[in-house]
């Protein structure tokens, strides 16, 4: 007999990756090895569960990879490095965390020497494509396959499937669809479907359980563009100061919104999030960069970050321009120390000013509008008249254009 052909599947334990895991098998006659990789939106508990239910399904094999700290220096950093919000709001919290669960699917492929690989992405979104990208440019030789997207199947009958399978699962649709990592999670529902409409409070995660009456001052110290400690509280690594600062800034349901953007497939998408920890982070290190770098750094530095959330967004991580973008923002941020203060109220922060020895604005310079110290009248009279004396020749010889 020949050997059944190996084929591993990105699972998460929903309805699409279940269908997938029984539809391959059965089916299709494959040796499923279900990969669920770990980017912090799992607990201990989950995963126990949805192992349990991988081989319920009937996968050969079932593996957990723990990507939290690869997710974070890999990618996270970088995003911290640029102040990287898609359309000046979006953390691109699922855009990033895909691209890693790809990259660690596709490794786990290699070393199995697997023939295929399998996600549940349908046709209409995203994640199609980001999957499809990475695992063509990592495994060119391993068959990609996407049984929901292929077949074009509704929810409806992926439920008949599995019930004619003997699949016993909850196969009640959730209200909301909620995708939770190390750097945000995502809220989806009937009105992010519209232009018009809010999500609701009940649709978040997490809800509000503080006043302005338990306002709450924190302080944020970065290293390099590194957040390694919170109120004095330091950590091991950057993730965890991540995830600390969630679980004191969640109960503010701070970091709520909806993005409005491009999708990779060509039509305009709408999704909620919250993510009170990365917009924290974002903020408080872009306040400390405006201390701490020069003019042109910062210019350049938005420039890039730009560029760099779209390729990312985009689908295009392995791109090398990317390394390229990756070790500018690195190269920036040996001045970018101190100390940001930050006070946590329902539904907003506010950054109070930072502490650093690398602070641009020292006083021994100068105090802006006020009094200057290193230099005279008289050397600003000569660099407005050499600096203006282009813009006095053009409008001399064009008068009409004043």
């Amino acid at each position: 007999m020949n050997p059944m052909k190996k084929v591993v599947l990105a699972y998460s334990g929903g309805l699409d990756t279940s269908f997938c895991a029984v539809y391959l098998s059965k089916d299709k006659g494959y040796e499923v090895h279900a990969v669920t990789v770990n980017t912090g939106g799992f607990s201990a508990e989950d995963i126990v569960a949805i192992e349990k239910r991988a081989y319920e399904l009937g996968v050969h094999s079932y593996t957990c990879v723990d990507a939290v700290q690869t997710y974070y220096d890999t990618c996270v950093k970088y995003l911290i490095y640029g102040n990287v919000l898609k359309n000046n709001t979006y953390p691109l919290s699922v855009s990033a965390e895909r691209t890693i669960q790809a990259k660690s699917i596709a490794g786990y492929a290699k070393s199995i020497n697997a023939d295929a690989i399998a996600h549940g992405s349908t046709g209409a979104g995203n994640d199609q494509v980001r999957f499809d990208v990475i695992f063509s440019v990592m495994c060119p030789t391993i068959e990609i396959i996407t049984p929901i997207r292929d077949l074009k199947l509704s929810r409806e009958a992926e439920i008949d499937f599995l019930k004619a399978n003997k699949v016993e699962m909850n196969f009640d649709k959730a209200l909301y669809s909620i995708n939770k990592g190390l750097w945000g999670t995502s809220v989806g529902g009937k009105e992010t479907l519209t232009s018009n409409l809010s999500l609701p409070e009940a649709s978040f995660p997490s809800q509000l359980e503080k006043t302005e009456a338990d306002k709450t001052e924190i302080t944020l110290e970065f290293k390099q563009g590194e957040l390694v400690a919170v109120d004095n509280t330091s950590f091991s690594h950057p993730s965890e100061a991540i995830l600390y600062l969630e679980q004191l800034a969640t109960p503010f349901a701070i970091g709520r919104d909806i993005h409005v953007g491009d999708t990779i497939v060509g039509i305009k998408g709408r999704v909620g999030f919250e993510a009170a920890s990365a917009l924290i982070i974002l903020k408080a290190h872009h306040l400390l960069e405006k201390h701490t770098l020069s003019k042109f750094q910062l210019n350049l530095k938005s420039q890039l970050a730009d560029w760099y959330g779209t390729w990312l967004h985009e689908g295009l991580f392995l791109d090398p321009v990317m390394r390229d973008i990756e070790t500018f923002f690195a190269n920036t941020q040996s001045t970018v120390n101190g100390k940001v203060t930050v006070t946590l109220l329902p539904y907003r922060f506010v950054l109070n000013g930072i502490e650093s020895n690398n602070d641009l604005m020292a006083s021994k310079f100068g105090s802006y509008g006020e009094m200057n110290l290193t230099w005279s009248g008289e050397d600003v009279k000569g660099y407005s008249k050499i600096i203006s004396n282009s813009l006095a020749i053009y409008n001399q010889v064009n008068p009409d254009k004043l």
